[in-house]
């Protein structure tokens, strides 16, 4: 009776612990996995990609197009999509509320997990990544099509946004100020971060000075990705990496970068795979290190632009 009820208890325990993984990263997905629902009705591909014209040049079938320059963010103002035009493209685009949308995109997926946090922003609750976007769908000579295709129109509603998991200025001055407890985590390469250049090569958004914000840690976003394909490191991996910099989940954390597309990339990790409590500040450097009567920390002590 004894050796059942252990059995027992460790056949639980096993359960327990594969429906709590399942849980971290039923977030993403393989491109075994898509490839096997391309036809299913109930999933809608999207892609968000970085280069403009590349979705044209070839997309997964029946995939449809959101421009992150465009289609996601008011052109008006530095801000997301406005609510009602974020009902409009989804409707437009056949997804429904309860439609499972899988995100993939270029360069590793750093603006499909930018489009994934705008879903998450709107309250969408079935929405997930390709592992490995379009680098790997591509390695694996997936299928492509340039013959864009319509979808039947829905009527989509936003249900429950959740404003939480975006940072502002305010947010990030309390932390700074001591004023309020969360840890920062500032995605860039070391030289953004060490303040020895402002922004990577060729880039338009820029700000007056450089460094970081006081009291971040720095983790390159690209580090939690292997090189080969742009898949997503083993869970345990993942942790020992931030664990490194004292990022364990105990405490809550913002993360951030220049314009807020690569930290959406790190969000999704801290998120997603490891379960974190985590905002993304998509104000990031370009409005941090642009404003007027806050501090920065600068390593390399060239903190005005040109100098």
């Amino acid at each position: 009776m004894i050796t059942f009820s252990r059995t027992v208890f460790i056949y639980l325990i096993f359960i327990y612990l594969s429906t709590s993984a399942l849980a971290v990263s039923e977030r993403v997905v393989t491109t075994e996995w898509l490839a096997s629902h391309l036809n299913d009705p109930t999933v809608r591909v999207v892609e968000v990609s970085v280069n403009p014209g590349i979705f044209e040049q070839g997309h997964i079938p029946g995939a449809v197009n959101l421009r992150w320059h465009t289609d996601l963010v008011d052109t008006v103002r530095r801000d997301l999509v406005a609510p009602e035009r974020f009902e409009q493209l989804l409707s437009q685009a056949g997804i429904g509320n309860d439609t499972t949308v899988i995100i993939y995109g270029d360069h590793d997926n750093w603006f499909a997990a930018w489009g994934l946090w705008v879903f998450e922003q709107y309250g969408h609750e079935d929405v997930r990544l390709l592992d490995g976007g379009r680098k790997k769908w591509e390695q694996e000579r997936r299928p492509l099509s340039s013959i864009p295709q319509s979808h039947r129109r829905t009527e989509y509603r936003i249900s429950e946004p959740r404003p939480e998991l975006r940072a502002r200025l305010s947010d990030v001055l309390a932390v700074v100020e001591g004023e309020a407890s969360a840890q920062l985590v500032d995605i860039r390469s070391t030289d953004e971060f060490t303040g020895r250049v402002i922004a990577p090569p060729g880039v338009q958004e820029l700000a007056i000075r450089a460094g970081h914000i006081p009291g971040a840690v720095n983790v390159p976003w690209n580090r939690v990705v292997n090189p080969a394909d742009g898949t997503f490191r083993p869970v345990e991996e993942l942790k020992a990496l931030y664990a490194e910099v004292g990022i364990d989940g105990s405490s809550p954390v913002i993360v951030y970068c220049r314009i807020g597309e690569r930290s959406s990339h790190t969000w999704f990790v801290l998120r997603h795979l490891l379960g974190f409590d985590v905002s993304n500040y998509d104000g990031s450097w370009t409005e941090y290190g642009n404003a007027v009567g806050v501090p920065i920390n600068n390593p390399s002590g060239r903190v005005w632009t040109g100098t």
